[in-house]
């Protein structure tokens, strides 16, 4: 059933818990502002084995709901803990105002494909058992919400996830080593399994268009979903907390297409593996504490066409390649670079040239600044002196009275030396 798109209102009716033979719900892109009702569990047959059979294909499928996309409403409240007794495969919730802990009883949609909660409130820790029970996960989408803690380790054990986004949260840690783990961002050829398990899903849901409801963000842009899911990889950390050095171990995921982790405290400097995902089109490590140079494998990266290091620490050349050179200044600002596409020249030994002209500069500094404080300390004197006189009259009757004083003196003085010298003679 597929209502996206409208301009519907209100509460989601509990009849919906009636309709026990659908096997998708499309209510996106509304203006649908209730909680989840639990009745939406028995959208369902009455009886288990109520089977469905098909001569087309010869096989046997049980008619449960397995997609249900409410993204792009108002809705609020907490995940309703009866989701957990359906067979879902894709669950979308983005983009509302839900809030609270994710239910355990999740981790019995043990099909579950995609689940996309991105941009609302939930909070706590990521639980475990996502990557404990929810193994066929191709998909999971948490950023933008509240959750915080570290990253489990247990997500390393979902070898079909291709896309995992868990920015804007309030994230710790480091990024697990076990990320080396995930197969199926670790090869460039997609492995058939993964193809075939996302084409699966949406020809037995029979609702290719209800895919459209969810979205990745692929080059800071966000794509619907559709049969090339199984074509994207990805990983989003940004705007976390995390700390640490970035991973060598990342570079074994040859096969990612975009990798956002802007935003955080990662110190150390850029891994020379990442110039092994030679298929990465995105790439974005803005706004960390990254120190020293970009490494030279960076040439090897063909396919890029975002590129992100501002505002770090780097310093040096950057290295020659088409592909770099080709980026905005924009993209290598805040740092202590040279080199195109930058303004700054590097000097022969790979470093900005107005680093090399800082001793000049600052033996010419002390030399002016010398002359400056002569001019300084003259004028600063003088005014010390003129000014009173100038300003307040009695200083000025008395300034005066004694150097006529001092003149008569000195007067008498000289007058008494020309009369003693004049009477000797």
């Amino acid at each position: 059933m597929d209502l996206s798109g409208n301009h519907l209102k209100g509460p989601i009716p509990d009849y919906f818990g009636n309709m026990s033979f659908l096997k998708g719900v499309d209510l996106s892109l509304n203006s649908l502002n209730s909680s989840i009702p639990n009745s939406l569990k028995h959208c369902r047959p009455q009886f288990k084995s109520i089977l469905w059979y098909t001569a087309k294909t010869s096989a046997i499928f049980r008619i449960d709901l397995e997609l249900l996309n409410l993204g792009n409403n108002n809705l609020i409240g907490k995940i309703p803990s009866s989701l957990g007794d359906t067979s879902l495969a894709m669950l979308n919730l983005r983009n509302n105002s839900m809030f609270g802990e994710l239910p355990s009883t999740l981790q019995n949609c043990t099909d579950l494909v995609i689940l996309d909660l991105s941009e609302n409130h939930f909070s706590g820790r990521i639980p475990t058992w996502i990557g404990d029970k929810l193994s066929n996960l191709v998909v999971l989408s948490l950023h933008s919400n509240n959750f915080d803690g570290h990253i489990p380790h247990t997500i390393c054990t979902l070898q079909s996830l291709q896309n995992l986004y868990l920015g804007h949260n309030n994230i710790l840690g480091d990024i697990p080593k076990c990320f080396r783990n995930l197969s199926a961002m670790a090869t460039k050829e997609k492995q058939s399994k993964y193809y075939y398990q996302v084409e699966t899903f949406v020809r037995n849901a029979y609702m290719y268009t209800y895919l459209i409801g969810a979205s990745l963000e692929v080059k800071g842009r966000e794509d619907g979903y559709s049969t090339t899911l199984a074509l994207v990889t990805s990983i989003h950390l940004s705007a976390n907390s995390l700390t640490g050095d970035i991973l060598e171990e990342l570079g074994s995921l040859i096969g990612l297409l975009s990798l956002n982790l802007s935003g955080n405290l990662l110190t150390g400097n850029i891994p020379d593996s990442i110039g092994n995902m030679e298929l990465i089109e995105s790439l974005d490590l803005s706004m960390n504490r990254l120190h020293g140079g970009i490494p030279s494998s960076f040439s090897n990266l063909n396919f890029l066409n975002q590129l992100n290091v501002s505002y770090n620490n780097l310093t040096g050349q950057i290295p020659t390649s088409t592909k770099l050179q080709s980026f905005e200044n924009s993209s290598f600002m805040g740092n202590h670079l040279c080199g195109p596409p930058v303004s700054k020249n590097c000097s022969t030994e790979g470093v900005p040239t107005d680093a090399t002209k800082n001793g000049e500069s600052s033996g010419r500094s002390k030399v002016n600044g010398f002359y400056v404080s002569i001019v300084v300390g003259f004028v600063m004197g003088f005014w010390g002196l003129v000014a009173p006189l100038f300003f307040i009259r009695s200083w000025r009757h008395a300034y005066y009275a004694k150097l006529e004083h001092f003149g008569n003196k000195l007067y008498v003085f000289w007058a008494l030396r020309v009369c003693n010298s004049m009477g000797k003679q």
